[in-house]
């Protein structure tokens, strides 16, 4: 009986969304919101016809956030519309960097003092909680390879850094857990988990993704079976950028998101000195120009491969987000996760994206709408379940698992009902 809920279920929600029947959009529904509520209807809160526990299956549910966050950080790069210039990534680069480690810092402050959690615990908190998120953020994503709208470029490009950058505090807060503060601790946790991890991923992932174009440019023959070959190309170029990352202790996410700009890049710099006199009309995103077009030349494996693993992507999202309804009991609710959900999204998002962009030209439009589109969704869900996998004590695993999944439920519902109608009001459609 179960099984036939959970296909008869599944299946009318595959329908539902492949159709997009006008009263979902009328009701500005996001994707994520459809399948939250299908979760929550099927899970121990309505009918009951599962209950997934986040504890006792945390070694499954961090490996299906892992993939569906790796995928989605090289969809992102791949769609990168413009090459890593300083003039034009300065803003994401404030905001995976200053504005991360700020909120960091402001959400660990709320969790020590406020919610009276251990240092250690309160700081890898943090660490779950800063980075945005790349799957669930689809609304305010980069649309397409020629998407040159700077908003959703730095929403999406910071999602592809801060998943790397936030990961050092993750481990910071689960090392204080087990030691107590000290020089040594400190010295070793910069230099291993922030300057070591955080530059052999950068470098794994421009070697990877700079060699895959050459190899596939030398390869004419390949290009006629490139509707099957790039998915395998790209996949491959995941999963080879990830484990050497993970040999090396570098930080996975990162090299993988930098191998998909890099892939692209050196594809399109390829494409052009083939073609002499037919260059790439690149254009820059421009804070003054939103809806700039541009047109490229031919990219290979990261164009090709984009539709199936958008698919994928959108797949490992409702997968996940229904799973996440089925994490939900009536006593999941509390006045300290709505309270750390609301100080995250209305003081500590945009307070450390406007400390974070101070001196850097961005309008005051673009920093109001990036201070309150901090989606956090299976970012945090793959960060907080490395945590419990590492080995947090039961209790202060649930309380983790409890505060983030309010909070990723709060950003589900508060994020969703107000991306379509602020994007169209601020930003244009």
């Amino acid at each position: 009986m179960t099984n036939a809920v959970w296909f008869v279920a599944i299946g009318t929600l595959l329908i539902l969304m492949g159709t997009r029947p006008p009263v979902l959009q009328r009701l500005n529904l996001t994707p994520s919101m459809v399948y939250l509520s299908v979760g929550v209807l099927l899970g121990p809160l309505i009918f009951d016809v599962f209950h997934f526990n986040p504890l006792k299956q945390a070694h499954l549910l961090e490996l299906f956030a892992e993939l569906a966050v790796l995928l989605s950080l090289f969809i992102a790069g791949s769609k990168m519309p413009v090459p890593f210039i300083w003039t034009a990534w300065r803003v994401p680069l404030r905001l995976a960097l200053i504005s991360m480690t700020l909120s960091v810092a402001l959400t660990a402050a709320f969790g020590y003092f406020v919610l009276g959690l251990p240092l250690g615990a309160a700081i890898a908190l943090g660490g779950i909680l800063a980075p945005t998120d790349p799957v669930l953020a689809t609304e305010v994503q980069v649309r397409h390879m020629g998407d040159t709208d700077p908003l959703r470029f730095t929403l999406t490009s910071e999602a592809g850094m801060n998943d790397g950058s936030a990961f050092p505090f993750v481990i910071l807060g689960l090392l204080l857990l087990g030691a107590p503060v000290s020089d040594e601790l400190l010295l070793r946790w910069g230099l291993n988990e922030v300057l070591w991890s955080t530059a052999s991923a950068i470098v794994v992932g421009l070697v990877a993704g700079r060699l895959l174009a050459q190899c596939v440019r030398g390869q004419p023959s390949l290009e006629k079976q490139a509707l099957l070959l790039d998915d395998f190309l790209g996949l491959g170029l995941i999963g080879l950028t990830y484990g050497v990352c993970l040999l090396i202790d570098a930080w996975g996410f990162l090299g993988v998101f930098v191998a998909a700009i890099a892939l692209r890049q050196s594809e399109m710099t390829l494409a052009q000195a083939e073609k002499p006199g037919k260059g790439t009309e690149t254009a820059v995103a421009s804070f003054d120009q939103p809806s700039e077009t541009i047109r490229h030349l031919p990219t290979g494996v990261s164009k090709g491969s984009l539709m199936f693993k958008e698919s994928l992507e959108r797949l490992s999202e409702l997968v996940l987000v229904v799973l996440l309804g089925g994490m939900l009991f009536t006593d999941s609710w509390s006045f300290r996760a709505v309270g750390l959900g609301l100080f995250l999204f209305v003081i500590v998002r945009p307070v450390s994206v406007f400390l974070g962009l101070i001196g850097s030209g961005a309008p005051w439009r673009l920093q109001m709408l990036v201070g309150w589109f901090g989606v956090r969704g299976i970012g945090s869900l793959y960060y907080l379940m490395f945590a419990v996998v590492f080995g947090l004590p039961e209790e202060l695993a649930l309380e983790l698992i409890h505060l983030t999944l309010v909070v990723v439920v709060l950003s589900i519902i508060i994020h969703g009902l107000t991306v379509k109608p602020m994007m169209t009001r601020w930003w244009g459609p």
